[in-house]
């Protein structure tokens, strides 16, 4: 059988190792990668140690009704906004109980949504202590874009776990 093509291409395998040696997990709230980001760090064994669920949030209406992004931030700065991932995080991390929790919203295409171009992604975690946005520019048809922030969002929890 051949390997998960999205552990394949993430470091994974890194970030549940470092989540379980941490004793913490992780939740997501997804809005563009459609489960993807969850898809992947279970595809890793002892997955199960660390990650407690996603939201898939795909449409508007559910990324208030599920991950509690307000209705005022819809209204005002849009589904794809930095605001919104940052509310996305913090709602996966609230709605099931993690100790991270990792917001995903953006364009991959084929058209620009918004007035937000095709491959702008915005990416929000919340951990512990505090939370966080990275606004991604990312270039590809719709696989390579959401497999990219996928990838961005293995790499920046890793990073935030550590301290770093």
């Amino acid at each position: 059988m051949p390997p998960d093509p999205l552990v394949t291409v993430t470091d994974a395998a890194e970030l549940v190792a470092v989540l379980a040696a941490a004793g913490q997990t992780v939740a997501t709230a997804e809005s563009l990668t459609a489960g993807l980001l969850s898809a992947t760090i279970a595809g890793i064994p002892g997955a199960s140690a660390v990650l407690r669920g996603g939201l898939i949030v795909y449409a508007t209406d559910l990324k208030q009704s599920l991950a509690d992004v307000s209705a005022d931030t819809l209204a005002t700065d849009g589904p794809v906004a930095a605001s919104t991932a940052e509310q996305l995080a913090v709602g996966a991390r609230r709605r099931c109980g993690s100790d991270w929790g990792i917001g995903l919203t953006g364009v991959a295409g084929p058209e620009p949504q918004d007035g937000s171009p095709v491959g702008t992604v915005f990416l929000g975690i919340a951990g512990p202590q505090s939370s966080e946005v990275l606004r991604l520019k990312l270039s590809g048809d719709r696989w390579t874009i959401r497999v990219g922030a996928v990838r961005a969002a293995v790499a920046e929890l890793v990073r935030s776990v550590r301290g770093e």
